[in-house]
Formats: C-alpha cells, structure tokens, sequence
C-alpha cells in the first residue's frame, strides 16, 4: 500500500527537488503541500513568498495546499500549537507521512521528529546527507530554475538577493557557503522544474531589508501587469 504523504513545502529548492523525488516513488501517494505563513506579512515564513505565488506552485504540482498561519514575531510555543493544531485537523484521514527537504542538520531533523511523536505521522527526509555541491548540480542539471528571495547577509553579500540560482550563481559563492544554503544563507522560489506542470511566471520587485535579512520580492507577472 502506497504511504499516503504530505510535503513539508517552504517554496524554495530544496522542497521542489524533494517533491520531484517523491514523485518518482512507486511507494508514495503525494497528497498535499503543507507551508507555514506570517499571518501579518501574508508570506511564507523566511522565504517571504506572496501566498498568491504559494497557491500557484501548489497548482503547478496539482496537489492541495494547506497553510498553517503563524503570528509575527512567533514563539516556539505558538509555532507548535499551530503545527498541533494542524495535525489535529488530520486525524483520521488516512494520512501517514510527512516529508521533509532537509539535507544535513542533525537538530533540525530531530525537530521534526520529535514533533511528529505525537501525531499518526511517520517523517520521510529524501535528501538527507546528499553531498550538497552535487545535490545543487543536479538540481540545475535537472531543470530546476529557482530565484533568490532572502539572504542572511551575516554570511552572505546582500547583493546575492534576488539573483537566479545558477551555475554563475554557484561559482560567485564565497569560500564556506554552502551550495543549497543549508545553514541559512539563503532562501529561494522555485518556478519551474520537472516537478511542475508549468512554469510560474515571474517578475522582480524591490530589494529590502528587513529584521536583519536581506528579502528580493517576487511577484506573479499576471498580477504585475
């Protein structure tokens, strides 16, 4: 019986790759996309994604997406009782893993699993330990087209922001970031790739920064028009 599974899905690369590699398991019955927003801002937490472009990646991967709104700013407690709240709403429905696109963060894999305790859910992490220069080399290789939407500029030149994640984009990379950001330095949107029906349409807006992190914000180009 295929293990019925929703991705943990933050908008960005990595979740759109490990999406395409569910995709290609026999054994996974994908059943939705589950992301966190700022319930102020209306964007994805961290990668600061418009929900408009939420809901077209979603449509793009013709799966359902729920979004769990968060607060701004939001403690651990809230966090949890958002993601319980969640869970409870589940129950029931057949629903017996979740996925996750993280590559080598032992705590944060606990994290998750530890979370997951207490619910129906067993966690699924497709792309743990993939050395991550060639994970990203991959992605590129396979078609993956992902931009740029926030930088940590205590690691990272803010002018990074907003660019695309490419091959220039990998080689301009300062000595000790990590290719796919896993740390931190940077955040992304993934538009198009093997594992959409169709490309997302986008336009850049403003550089800004905000809470000490360096944000590009997209836009969807029908809505720009």
């Amino acid at each position: 019986m295929a293990k019925k599974t929703l991705l943990s899905w933050s908008s960005g690369k990595d979740s759109a790759w490990t999406l395409y590699h569910l995709q290609q398991d026999e054994d996974i019955e994908l059943v939705g996309l589950v992301t966190t927003v700022n319930e102020t801002h209306q964007r994805v937490a961290m990668h600061a994604v418009r929900v408009e472009l939420l809901k077209q990646q979603a449509q793009a991967a013709n799966l359902p997406l729920h979004i769990i709104y968060i607060p701004h700013p939001c403690s651990n407690e809230l966090y949890n009782k958002a993601m319980n709240d969640f869970f409870d709403s589940i129950e029931g429905k057949g629903i017996t893993h979740m996925a996750f696109g993280d590559l080598y963060l032992e705590d944060i894999r606990q994290y998750r699993v530890d979370n997951l305790k207490l619910t129906e859910l067993e966690p699924l992490f497709p792309l743990w330990l993939k050395p991550t220069e060639e994970l990203a080399h991959a992605m590129l290789e396979g078609g993956l087209k992902t931009r740029i939407t926030c930088v940590d500029p205590k690691q990272l030149p803010a002018s990074f922001c907003g660019r695309e994640f490419n091959q220039q984009f990998l080689e301009d990379l300062p000595d000790g970031v990590d290719p796919c950001g896993e740390n931190g330095e940077f955040h992304s949107f993934a538009y198009a790739g093997p594992m959409f029906q169709q490309e997302i349409r986008i336009t850049s807006g403003e550089v800004v920064e905000r809470d000490g992190f360096v944000f590009a914000d997209l836009m969807s180009e029908s809505s720009s028009e």
